[in-house]
């Protein structure tokens, strides 16, 4: 019988588990190793940070779920991989065999990069976790108490900014719900050229769009920038010129602040020789296979995709929802394949389709593919996108518990959004 072994149980990792099942039926042993017993839906975390969800409504017990499908799971952290004898290892446990092994991880936050950063150490919040979204809910209940300026956005080396976006318009429309916003100045930071830029390179006219959105809201921006520092109440920002040079610096003050991290690979599998690029990254083929260990494939956040171009300040390139479930079914055609003795040649679609919640409106973006020349390229706003978020909240969740594999993006979602097929 195959063994086969998942590498995280977030919105990858389960969902390429259950995939599996349904693919291999009784061919295989499946075993996914979670940090943690619980999966959280992370797309609802900035709900969960001004307090529209509770942790127990966005998250669910794995094993659970799991063990329906004849899953094994482990609520323990892989802290070692050895691709020569094809095993895994958490803390002082024996070691555990895989024929093959998926990564799905996700990313380390690598706050550390600019000082005064985080949820731990530092002077700002994050919406990256579910632990870290339920910590800024308890200091954003404070901060209404006695309201002060606002600072959300995303620094340099970040990949991942539609969380910012959400994050800046949820505030806004809950603190105009709570007759607040006159009493909290906002300002946006980011390190992307342009808003509406998404580490995307924009996507049809979300410029236009989204800037229109922030005045609307006033909310104020500083873009090309780059956190040099964060004391307490206080962002040190350097805003760049289009070379990337220094032209301006801003001081700007906050009593609740939100910035999204760069991220890196998380260090078990940064560890192994060969496998990730200098940040962590897996290196991956057209089939979301290692190209140096053929046993192991990878889906989501971790794994390695170049930015879709040159930034004067360091962005990263997004991995939305759609594109985590074309790796997952990528990974698990080609393993069916060789399994039954076949060629691996599937290869999955690499588009961008991004469902952004902002409040009491939404914006979709679609970008096909997701680096351009494109053959679809667009952006919509419109109250519908918000009642599709919460509408993929709850399927996904349904997903999750029931262990259904169909695609929730491809089948619903891209039905919603009027395309038949992302191809």
């Amino acid at each position: 019988m195959t063994r086969i072994v998942v590498m995280g149980a977030g919105i990858a990792g389960m969902s390429a588990a259950y995939e599996l099942r349904n693919k291999l039926g009784s061919k295989a042993e499946i075993r996914v190793f979670g940090d943690g017993p619980r999966f959280s839906f992370t797309p609802s975390n900035p709900w969960l940070a001004v307090g529209w969800r509770d942790a127990e409504q966005i998250t669910l017990d794995a094993g659970e779920h799991l063990v329906k499908k004849n899953i094994h799971f482990v609520p323990e952290r892989i802290t070692e991989i050895d691709p020569v004898a094809k095993t895994v290892r958490t803390g002082l446990a024996e070691p555990t065999p895989y024929d093959y092994l998926l990564i799905c991880t996700g990313p380390r936050l690598a706050f550390e990069e600019v000082p005064g950063t985080g949820p731990h150490d530092g002077h700002t919040h994050s919406v990256c976790t579910t632990p870290h979204a339920t910590e800024a809910w308890a200091h954003y209940q404070e901060f209404l108490k006695n309201p002060g300026p606002i600072v959300v956005g995303a620094v340099q080396g970040a990949s991942c900014f539609g969380p910012a976006y959400e994050f800046i318009m949820i505030l806004d429309a809950d603190l105009r719900k709570r007759k607040l916003r006159d009493k909290v100045p906002m300002t946006f930071v980011s390190s992307e050229p342009y808003i509406g830029h998404m580490g995307l390179g924009g996507v049809g006219d979300s410029k236009g769009l989204m800037e229109s959105e922030m005045r609307q809201r006033h909310i104020k921006w500083i873009v090309n920038a780059k956190v040099t520092g964060v004391e307490p109440g206080m962002m040190r920002v350097s805003e760049c010129d289009d070379s990337g040079a220094e032209k301006k610096t801003h001081d700007v003050p906050f009593a609740f602040s939100m910035m999204l991290p760069a991220f890196k690979g998380v260090d078990a599998v940064a560890a192994v020789e060969g496998l990730c690029n200098p940040r962590g990254f897996v290196l991956t083929d057209k089939h979301m296979r290692s190209v140096k260990y053929p046993e192991i494939f990878s889906a989501g956040v971790c794994v390695a995709i170049p930015p879709v171009e040159a930034t004067p300040v360091a962005t990263g390139a997004p991995k939305t929802g759609f594109m985590i479930e074309s790796m997952v079914t990528t990974i698990v055609e080609n393993i069916d394949a060789e399994i039954a003795g076949k060629p691996a040649e599937f290869e999955g679609t690499w588009n961008a389709v991004c469902l952004a919640d902002m409040g009491d409106t939404g914006a979709a973006f679609v970008a096909l593919p997701q680096i351009p020349p494109r053959n679809v390229t667009w952006t919509k706003i419109g109250k519908w996108v918000h009642y599709a978020k919460i509408a993929f909240e709850k399927y996904f969740l349904y997903k999750m518990r029931n262990g259904t594999s169909e695609p929730v993006y491809e089948k619903h979602i891209m039905s919603l959004l009027g395309i038949e097929r992302l191809k």
